[in-house]
């Protein structure tokens, strides 16, 4: 069986992309667009010759947009957003996370970032300040806020229907958060137990109290090592008294890792982003959390499993 290295991939999708472009239909490059994550298609959009990426863009999903344009370098977001209409840029924000947001919304011009700002509710602008108020490449500049948060005096039986009243669990979540009534985080719960212990043990008899909670300031990279160090998918954040301020979840550490890993590649070669170097940073840090992949995995099975004994 002959092995395909990550280079032969994305030459292989850049080339029939690029064949589809220049000799099929709208609609063919459509449903090629469809079939790609967002980052494979920022990567396609950074490669074609700038008077090409309009017409692509334009064929993206707007549900996707957003995600796209922060995986694009900076020259090339910056392209895209000035031939931006003002109302779209401010649709494909919608779709953000939080996070996301808070890193996306430097790039907008000021009118937009108002307008977006404006539109938000009281509490999505809270955490969006939240978030903004940290450095981007620390804890606190990686967290999400929506957290889920439970109290350590209540029955497991009330923790589920609590979950089933809230509707959808955030994405990503294998763990329930424990808090008191003035936020402080005491530890975690999690999906398994809540579904295999009784029902009548109430939160106190399960909870974690050596999960780990992650200090808002705590830079980035030490934040990649951490979860690294203990398997995580999600961490609490939390500031310098312990009060729950958010959550960090494994797909932001793995965009820490790729970009740290992608710097250090360019700096040594002394080349601008290449979408090679791009697609190896990305391949080459993302073998060693296949076991906390498959372990989210397991905790997205649970938590439908879980909505399914609500039923």
């Amino acid at each position: 069986m002959t092995n395909t290295t990550p280079q032969e991939t994305i030459t292989d999708t850049l080339a029939l992309f690029t064949e589809v472009l220049h000799n099929g239909s709208v609609a063919e490059v459509r449903a090629k667009l469809a079939e790609l994550v967002p980052a494979e298609i920022a990567h396609i959009i950074e490669s074609l010759p700038r008077e090409e990426r309009g017409s692509v863009w334009e064929l993206v999903e707007a549900n996707n947009q957003g995600e796209v344009l922060l995986h694009v370098n900076d020259d090339v977001r910056r392209n895209l957003v000035d031939e931006m209409d003002r109302d779209h840029l401010i649709h494909i924000t919608e779709h953000l996370e939080t996070d996301d947001l808070a890193d996306f919304l430097p790039d907008l011009p000021a009118s937009v970032s108002v307008r977006v700002l404006q539109s938000m509710d009281a509490k999505h602008r809270q955490s969006l300040e939240s978030v903004m108020s940290y450095p981007e490449d620390s804890a606190g500049g990686l967290m999400n806020t929506d957290t889920v948060t439970v109290r350590p005096d209540i029955t497991l039986d009330v923790v589920v229907r609590y979950l089933r009243f809230h509707g959808k669990l955030p994405e990503m979540t294998d763990n329930i958060i424990v808090v008191n009534r003035e936020s402080r985080f005491l530890g975690t719960i999690s999906l398994t137990d809540l579904i295999l212990k009784e029902p009548s043990l109430t939160v106190t008899d399960i909870i974690n109290r050596d999960a780990a909670s992650i200090v808002a300031e705590t830079p980035a990279l030490e934040v990649a090592q951490i979860f690294e160090r203990r398997d995580l998918v999600s961490a609490p954040v939390v500031d310098k008294e312990g009060l729950l301020l958010g959550r960090i979840t494994i797909d932001d550490v793995v965009d820490v890792i790729r970009d740290e890993a992608e710097h250090s590649l360019m700096s040594m070669a002394g080349l601008p982003g290449a979408l090679l170097i791009h697609h190896l940073a990305l391949m080459g840090t993302a073998l060693p959390i296949v076991p906390r992949l498959f372990s989210l995995c397991m905790g997205g099975f649970a938590a439908y499993f879980l909505y399914g004994l609500c039923l």
